[in-house]
């Protein structure tokens, strides 16, 4: 009988713990499409997108980004948290506007900066801007 007893405290005890971390998961997703709709809502851009372009405009060869592989580059700042800091690119507050300008055109804010000008519209600089918002 203690043996019974024994293994059904440990099934139901097995079984609140996957309860539990099932409900972590849900929430963390819950959390990450909300985080995502608020980096949309701020910026008009999509966040899929912008890490999709993120990738295909090069961005990586100079700037690492925790969990993108293609980031592993050492001449500008990390971006891991760019949402969270107060600045961008030494000079600019932090909003989607300033961050879509930097990102498209970081010459026109400050001449012979290190970041290049890279061909881009609008919409694709917003796209971008909302993955790096989307990512803290």
């Amino acid at each position: 009988m203690s043996w019974l007893r024994t293994n059904l405290i440990a099934l139901v005890v097995g079984l609140a713990v996957v309860a539990v971390a099932g409900a972590v998961v849900v929430n963390q997703a819950f959390a990450r499409a909300d985080i995502w709709h608020r980096a949309e809502a701020l910026t008009g851009g999509r966040v899929a997108r912008g890490h999709d372009l993120f990738i295909a405009k090069g961005c990586g060869g100079c700037h690492s980004l925790a969990g993108v592989s293609e980031a592993t580059g050492l001449v500008g700042p990390p971006l891991d948290g760019v949402a969270e800091r107060a600045v961008i690119g030494g000079m600019l507050a932090n909003s989607p506007a300033n961050l879509t300008r930097w990102i498209s055109a970081p010459q026109s804010v400050v001449p012979g900066n290190a970041m290049p000008d890279i061909p881009m519209t609008g919409q694709q600089a917003s796209d971008i801007a909302a993955f790096l918002y989307s990512r803290n």
